[in-house]
């Protein structure tokens, strides 16, 4: 099992459910390319979800997997529906993923300036992170973009998403490809893989209404779960539901259930 995690995040989105999944998988979660702790962006790379897509098959191919069950979170999701049509994947749970926008609309104008105002919130409150953070109220109110439950992660666990975001190298870069309309993926019908297209009720960055239906639309046998009561990172705000999501579905399309381990 593959866990792609999101845009200007890092492998630690996973932590509300790694524990069990990795008690019954062979799991891998690496942080993407220019992200806080990941490998540097190659020289030649476009920051798009096919590019991102690019670099995590090298990836695999470096680490000797061929095919896996791939579960991503927004950008970590529309790469693994990319690495999908590319024949990678036995199964994609994908929660809340990108791309699917319609390109002749206003949706991509609308992230770029989410993500602007994002980051610039986080570059302006910096310096009182720290203190600010350890405030249940205040770590809910910050991160109602993205969770309903901000209160429940630890001040540590939120100040490195903070850290994260200030730290991703690629985020210039994958904001003019929004900016340019070239973040959304094209040949849906080419996935072959089952896929599960699970998305947070109460998800504001990329709500259900206008970001799920070309998935549901142009993905051959896609289904479809709404995960209720859950911002954009559901794993934080529901790791049960999560959980029983991913097992459900994997279980599911496995053949039996491969030794537990974890690579990064």
């Amino acid at each position: 099992m593959v866990l792609l995690h999101g845009f200007s995040g890092t492998w630690r989105h996973w932590l509300p459910v790694l524990a069990e999944l990795t008690a019954h998988y062979e799991v891998i979660a690496p942080t993407a390319a220019g992200h806080f702790g990941g490998p540097p962006v190659p020289p030649d790379m476009d920051f798009t979800l096919e590019g991102a897509a690019d670099q995590f098959e090298d990836h695999l191919d470096q680490l000797g997997v061929e095919r896996a069950h791939f579960v991503g979170n927004s950008m970590g999701g529309g790469i693994s529906i990319e690495l999908a049509k590319r024949g990678r994947a036995i199964s994609v749970v994908a929660l809340a993923p990108a791309g699917g926008w319609d390109p002749a609309g206003k949706e991509a104008k609308r992230l770029n300036r989410f993500f602007n105002v994002q980051y610039k919130m986080a570059v302006a409150a910096r310096p009182r992170m720290r203190r600010l953070l350890k405030s249940p109220g205040f770590r809910k109110q910050s991160m109602r973009a993205v969770m309903c439950h901000g209160d429940l992660v630890h001040p540590d666990e939120a100040l490195a998403m903070v850290d994260a975001m200030l730290a991703c190298t690629v985020f210039d870069a994958a904001i003019s490809n929004l900016k340019a309309n070239k973040a959304h993926l094209t040949n849906l019908d080419q996935v072959a893989a089952p896929v599960l297209l699970a998305w947070p009720e109460k998800d504001k960055v990329l709500p259900i209404s206008r970001y799920s239906q070309r998935f549901r639309n142009e993905i051959p046998g896609a289904e479809f779960k709404v995960l209720e009561g859950t911002g954009h990172v559901p794993m934080w705000d529901d790791p049960r539901t999560v959980i029983d999501t991913i097992t459900g579905w994997v279980d599911r399309h496995s053949a039996a259930r491969p030794v537990a381990s974890l690579s990064r």
